[in-house]
This record gives structure tokens, sequence and C-alpha cells, in this order.
């Protein structure tokens, strides 16, 4: 009988646990950009129609073509 009121706390505290997890990741905005995530893979590969690579511009730099 022992063993049972173990399990039972046991899971009492993980189901609680992961509730607060859930709880911080909503507040945090972890699931804000969802749906981005499964296309970041191709954003590397990305041609423009000619079939040359596209160039990730980076923030703050001042390149131009001269």
């Amino acid at each position: 009988m022992e063993l049972t009121w173990i399990a039972i706390a046991a899971s009492l505290l993980m189901g609680s646990g992961a509730l607060l997890i859930f709880i911080w990741a909503v507040r945090h905005h972890q699931f804000h950009s969802f749906e981005d995530v499964k296309y970041q893979v191709f954003w590397s590969d990305r041609q423009d129609p000619a079939g040359t690579p596209v160039k990730e511009q980076q923030h703050g730099s001042s390149t131009k073509d001269e």
C-alpha cells in the first residue's frame, strides 16, 4: 500500500512539473513562431529565379555592389 502512495505522489509531481513548464513556455512566447520552424531547413538553400544562391544580408553590414 505504501508503494501505491509513492507512485501517486510521483505522478502528481511529474504532472504538475509538466504543467509548470508548459505555462512557462506559453508566457515566454515559445510557441509564437510555431510554423516557421519547419521551413528553416529550406532557408539556407534558397535560390533566386536565375539559379544563383541568395546571399543573406546580416544586420548592420553595409555591403554595396560597386
